[in-house]
């Protein structure tokens, strides 16, 4: 009885929240009186289907229907002009919260109601955020729609190919991640554009990509005569990002391996943050090198990176097969030139199976990372300013003999 009286307090409770909210923006059909005692109505009609049949619930759903049409029909008759149906449909929903509270989980019915309450409250900013929208933007967001929630289901969950490592639905899945990350970087880039700086721009250039950063940077410097200096703070910076994305894809993927990446990985951060940081002391940090960004969703990166996933997991279960750790190694150098995230989750997938030790699996991700320096490091070169390779230069050079150091000494 005590629980019973307490989830109906709870029910009371969640309305009055959402009717608060309702009231303070001066809703007609409802407001801080009408929405408890909607969600009471709600939980009433879930206990008596409990005894009755759920055709109580879907009766009082239908009567809670019927009485917003009324409360409806003067404005209708009036002709004024209704702003829309929101209260109407937090009305059925916050009913819906208290039929479910009766015999589901609590800490569902209140994250409904409190997501209700936060949406209902972020109407402005929700508005402006739509009207902020450009086509590229909105293009971009129905295309991981379409990435994620179109294709991933339909694919089949088992492994195909030589070694049975070639699971399509698995490496889909790693393809919407990898979209996923890149198109939440992309966006807030796109918010923030020029006008954030220096910082926000090599931040947000790491998470969507920092060799496309390095390269559009570099060619700046050569083409558009931007400051070298700030040229290798967003380089630096956008490099050192790289290893918090690497973090985070292995906490996503196989947690208990982060820890024993998560040293090296934090180690190499600070390194190329520090030598960042020192150009960012002697530079102007103006906007003036905001690197250009691409669409991270577009079908066709996304093919291209999942048939890459593909091709580095054979790689690395070949090399692993015939050649041993030594093959992981040239594996992992090789395909990190140009891209870290295939190769991290081949080896946290390597990991999570015990087919290799986290000692070994951090150390072919430092590897990787290493020629990855190289790589961007020979773009800049080719690319960019001569100053500008001569200062992100100290920087990668203490990467490269920082990651040295902990292939030699680091623990295994």
């Amino acid at each position: 009885m005590i629980e019973l009286f307490g989830r109906l307090g709870i029910a009371v409770g969640l309305g009055l929240l959402v009717g608060l909210q309702r009231q303070r923006t001066d809703a007609r059909l409802a407001g801080f009186r009408t929405f408890p005692l909607v969600t009471l109505l709600g939980a009433l009609c879930g206990l008596l289907a409990e005894t009755h049949g759920g055709w109580v619930v879907a009766g009082g759903f239908g009567g809670l229907a019927l009485v917003m049409l009324g409360g409806e029909l003067p404005l209708l008759r009036g002709g004024e002009e209704r702003p829309g149906v929101t209260t109407e449909v937090a009305l059925l929903v916050m009913f819906a919260v208290g039929a479910y509270l009766m015999k589901g989980a609590t800490a569902v019915a209140i994250a409904s109601s409190g997501m209700v309450a936060v949406l209902l409250h972020l109407k402005p900013q929700m508005h402006s955020l739509a009207e902020r929208i450009g086509d590229q933007d909105f293009t971009a967001i129905m295309q991981f729609a379409l990435i994620s929630l179109v294709i991933l289901p339909v694919l089949p969950d088992r492994a195909f190919g030589p070694f049975l490592v070639l699971n399509p639905f698995r490496i889909w899945l790693m393809v919407v991640l990898i979209v996923g990350i890149s198109l939440g970087g992309y966006i807030a880039y796109k918010w923030v554009g020029v006008r954030a700086g220096a910082w926000a721009n090599g931040v947000l250039g790491g998470v969507i990509s920092s060799t496309a950063t390095a390269v559009s940077v570099a060619r700046r410097t050569k083409d558009a005569g931007a400051r070298p200096d700030v040229a290798a703070f967003v380089i630096l910076v956008a490099s050192s990002v790289v290893f918090v994305r690497v973090g985070l894809l292995i906490g996503a993927t196989s947690p208990g391996f982060l820890g024993a990446a998560g040293g090296p990985l934090a180690i190499l951060f600070a390194v190329l943050l520090l030598t960042g940081v020192a150009n960012l002391r002697r530079a102007d940090p103006t906007p003036a090198v905001a690197p250009e960004q691409g669409n991270p969703t577009e079908l066709k990166p996304a093919l291209l990176f999942g048939v890459l996933y593909a091709v580095v997991q054979l790689a690395v279960a070949a090399a692993n097969e015939y050649f041993g750790r030594r093959g992981l190694y040239a594996a992992a150098a090789i395909s990190g030139l140009t891209d870290m995230d295939a190769i991290t989750l081949s080896v946290t997938h390597l990991v999570g199976t015990a087919e290799i030790g986290p000692a070994t699996g951090w150390r072919l991700i430092v590897v990787a990372a290493m020629a990855n320096l190289v790589f961007k490091a020979a773009a800049v070169a080719v690319l960019g300013e001569r100053r500008l390779f001569g200062r992100i230069g100290v920087g990668f050079g203490a990467a490269l003999v920082a990651g040295t150091l902990l292939l030699l000494t680091g623990p295994e």
